[in-house]
């Protein structure tokens, strides 16, 4: 039987971080792990439009919107591409949108909450830098493992975790 992060949490309790605040699964699938990628940017999307673009396989892309609930970082289009380059998962400090949609894409999408208003696409964010919400640090490399318990954050790779259960 696969571990949840509740197991990882019993067993890595020194070296694990739990994200405080809490999140929502969107995604088709419910839960995803692996090597995380950061963006930070803030009601833009440009940067994630880019990233999902890469090669994903065995990562997860965690965003940083500052929690902002008034523009959507990923949508149904965004989340299809990053599914279509192998990312396992997204996680969005702050919204998404085409709640229908995300939900029958077999991709985990974790966010603060969801809001239908598309984001302005100036160009603006940062990617691949040391990312600090919820009460963890995210930095690119890291691991990061999710599902409906919650969000686990450790510095190198944890066995028994199988994010396809």
């Amino acid at each position: 039987m696969a571990k949840s992060t509740c197991d990882l949490c019993d067993e890595h309790e020194s070296l694990v971080a739990v994200l405080e605040l809490p999140f929502n699964s969107y995604g088709g699938a419910a839960r995803c792990s692996g090597q995380i990628e950061t963006i930070k940017c803030h009601e833009d999307n440009s940067r994630v439009r880019e990233w999902v673009e890469r090669d994903g396989r065995g990562k997860v892309l965690v965003i940083d919107g500052g929690g902002s609930l008034r523009r959507s970082l990923v949508g149904d289009l965004l989340a299809g591409k990053a599914l279509a380059r192998g990312w396992r998962g997204i996680i969005v400090n702050g919204a998404v949108r085409d709640l229908e949609a995300l939900e029958v894409l077999p991709i985990a999408v974790f966010a603060r909450g969801s809001v239908p208003m598309r984001t302005d696409k100036k160009g603006a964010g940062e990617a691949g830098v040391v990312l600090h919400f919820a009460g963890v640090r995210f930095t690119p490399g890291a691991f990061v493992y999710a599902d409906r318990n919650g969000i686990v954050l450790a510095p190198a790779a944890l066995a028994g975790f199988d994010p396809a259960v």
